[in-house]
């Protein structure tokens, strides 16, 4: 079952539950699914890892977001924000530990031949499609470029 399906499903145990929180953010996830699906695919069937960009995406807006409405005195809003990340947390793939991280960008750059930081860009092609929705690529990258440079 792919991942769409399943957050479908998910959509119709939120209905049948009557827990409108959590029936929100997964139509709102849908409706940014469907979105990709026709923008970007012409209307054809969105992929997994995709779909856990497209997650990725929402919950770093989410994030984002419960920072500001802190900052401005609005813990009611970052809430409601935290709530939404935490649904959307369910349909993300298992995060890497540090040591399979590291092991992964020895073997990107092991793989690619690349010496030096103008090559970050070849390791970091091979590294995104396994580390999407796993790890945070912003120190993947900073990691990328220490080993790189040195």
């Amino acid at each position: 079952m792919s991942l769409k399906a399943t957050i479908t499903e998910h959509m119709k145990d939120a209905m049948r539950a009557k827990d409108t929180a959590r029936l929100g953010t997964i139509r709102m996830l849908l409706a940014e699914i469907k979105r990709h699906e026709i923008d970007k695919l012409k209307g054809a069937e969105i992929s997994d890892a995709d779909t856990v960009a497209i997650i990725d995406k929402m919950i770093k807006q989410r994030k984002d977001s419960a920072a500001q409405y802190e900052a401005a005195k609005r813990p009611d809003l970052a809430d409601i924000e935290k709530a939404e990340i935490e649904v959307l947390n369910v349909y993300m793939p298992q995060p890497l530990s540090e040591t399979e991280v590291d092991a992964l960008i020895r073997q990107a750059i092991d793989e690619s031949g690349a010496i030096g930081a103008a090559a970050m860009g070849k390791v970091m092609a091979l590294l995104k499609p396994k580390l999407a929705g796993r790890a945070d690529l912003t120190a993947v990258s900073a990691k990328v470029k220490t080993l790189l440079a040195g």
